[in-house]
């Protein structure tokens, strides 16, 4: 279930929502200027000390609110998925083809994550780290992931003529999966405004609608099942013997 904020971590001060408290402007205000300086001087160069002077706060006052920088990069994801879920609320088409609806949302996923290209490449290298807590399959990515994979629940209610039963259930996890691909290429697009990422899109969002089609055919849906008895598979906790091995 998608994760909504309250009006008070918004800062919507309209009539019909309280005002934040002081501890919530201060939280919100060290959040703006870690994403800020995220862009500007890049994920490895910002520290935790530069983020509270710049924030107008004590260093202490900041981990107070944040534990550190991946808990910064937590409340990325959580605004990105924000945005990109109001976005695509906005845009889908009631009726439409999962083609034209897929392709909506991964182009508002990619104009949504745009003005934090700049520091993209040391955050995936801190992301691939082994354990490592900003890594979109961590558990403490979790909310994120969650909120990321209703996004794409929303597209396929939108869409018409998706396959229903075990295939229909767990397409929108298999979008999301595919949607993370196409934000490591966007991560790695040196092309001027990532157009490579466009076209990519533009390509890959009917080649997958096909792909489902076919999952209402007999073979397609045997393959279907292969894939997600697959990711069932992959997907599954740690054994007590993986742990010891990594």
């Amino acid at each position: 279930m998608d994760a909504e904020r309250t009006p008070a971590e918004t800062g919507d001060t309209t009539d019909d929502a309280a005002p934040a408290t002081k501890a919530q402007r201060t939280r919100a205000q060290v959040a703006d200027t870690a994403l800020r300086l995220f862009r500007e001087q890049g994920y490895a160069s910002t520290t935790m000390r530069l983020i509270a002077r710049e924030a107008g706060v004590s260093t202490g006052n900041a981990y107070y609110h944040f534990d550190g920088k991946d808990a910064l990069v937590q409340e990325l994801y959580r605004r990105i998925q924000d945005e990109h879920r109001e976005a695509t609320r906005a845009q889908l088409v009631s009726g439409a083809s999962l083609a034209d609806n897929l392709r909506t949302v991964l182009h508002a996923g990619i104009t949504v994550m745009t003005p934090y290209h700049s520091f993209g490449d040391t955050l995936l290298s801190t992301a691939l780290r082994p354990g490592s807590a900003t890594s979109p399959f961590s558990a403490d990515s979790d909310s994120a992931r969650t909120a990321a994979i209703g996004v794409m629940r929303e597209t396929v209610a939108a869409s018409a003529r998706v396959p229903g039963g075990r295939v229909g259930e767990r397409l929108p996890e298999l979008l999301w999966l595919a949607h993370m691909g196409l934000t490591l290429h966007w991560v790695l697009d040196s092309s001027p405004d990532q157009q490579r990422t466009r076209t990519l899109i533009d390509g890959v969002a009917p080649l997958i609608a096909r792909l489902v089609r076919l999952a209402r055919l007999p073979v397609g849906r045997g393959l279907a099942d292969d894939a997600i008895d697959l990711l069932d598979r992959v997907s599954a906790p740690a054994t007590p013997r993986e742990q010891e091995d990594t």
